[in-house]
């Protein structure tokens, strides 16, 4: 009676049967890969920071060997983004640590970029300093030549080393003022404010405040009193936009400020101009015939005047 016995079947070992399998979401078929493949940290591909676009952007150029060009252009011709999209991945990645990019000017005079890719975001060290060329020895001061012995050549002097220059700061003046219309009417702002308020339909983005609005309302009235039709208007605000928007508001104001359209030119600016010393004599109608004939004073045609002469 002593006797322990095992009735009960052994457990399967987990993970060897398909209810292992999850019954929703994904499902991952892994094959090893022994060539032609990159190692991603789930830091990158799982940052909850960085738009789909920066850690595609990421992951493309960690793929790249060294020295391959990665310019805003030549991604742009590489991939279905446009430029401003591709720029703001780079700077989303510069941010976040992963790119560091700065400008370097060769001994032959010509600016370049260098770009230092991490597959680790940086933690605030420095950035790696320039590749220095390497120092020549010191060359030996020879004793002054024999009769029968030629004199050594002099040697060349060192190329001299690449100098960093920085890159390009952000602007610290103040953006230029909004345009105001010549007639500050109340229907114009009403119409200009109620083109602001309807462009998050076309861009869910683009969701702007009361006060941005009544900010901005006086640059979109200037448009339309221009003779801007609303569609230019919408296609100017809203077409090529960044990717993250952070400031949907400032990008307005600084699209309606650049992009203003001058007003129409009037009748008398489209008239060809007349050259200086030149007098136009204008045209009359002939009291009598009716013909028209230059003259500067109204009256009768040359024919009606010499009939007018004969019959007297």
């Amino acid at each position: 009676m002593d006797t322990q016995q095992d009735i009960a079947p052994p457990c399967a070992p987990p993970g060897t049967t398909e209810d292992a399998k999850p019954s929703s979401g994904v499902v991952h078929i892994n094959s090893r890969h022994t060539s032609d493949f990159t190692v991603i940290g789930n830091h990158l591909s799982r940052h909850r920071q960085l738009s789909l676009v920066a850690i595609g952007l990421a992951v493309h150029i960690q793929s790249l060997p060294a020295g391959a060009r990665v310019g805003i252009k030549r991604l742009a011709e590489r991939f279905p983004e446009s430029e401003t999209r591709i720029a703001a991945a780079l700077r989303e990645l510069e941010g976040a640590g992963y790119l560091h990019r700065s400008r370097m000017r060769l001994p032959d005079g010509r600016v370049v970029t260098r770009t230092v890719s991490r597959n680790r975001p940086d933690t605030g060290q420095a950035a790696p300093p320039p590749p220095r060329p390497p120092e020549r020895p010191p060359t030996r001061t020879a004793s002054p030549p024999t009769p029968h012995e030629p004199a050594p050549e002099p040697s060349a002097p060192p190329p001299p080393a690449p100098v960093c220059v920085p890159a390009p700061t952000a602007r610290t003046a103040p953006p230029p003022p909004v345009p105001r219309p010549a007639t500050d009417t109340p229907e114009l702002l009403r119409a200009a404010g109620a083109l602001l308020a309807d462009l998050r339909r076309l861009s869910p983005q683009l969701v702007l405040s009361e006060r941005d609005i009544a900010t901005l309302a006086p640059g979109v009235a200037t448009w339309l009193e221009r003779d801007a039709h609303p569609d230019t208007i919408r296609h100017a605000l809203t077409a090529d936009l960044p990717v993250p928007l952070r400031h949907p508001a400032k990008l307005l104001r600084h699209r309606i400020t650049t992009l203003l359209p001058p007003p129409l030119p009037g009748a008398h600016d489209l008239a060809p101009p007349q050259r200086p010393g030149v007098i136009v004599i204008p045209f009359q109608n002939c009291d009598r015939c009716d013909r028209a004939f230059r003259s500067r004073h109204p009256g009768h045609c040359r024919d009606c005047r010499a009939e007018t002469q004969a019959a007297a």
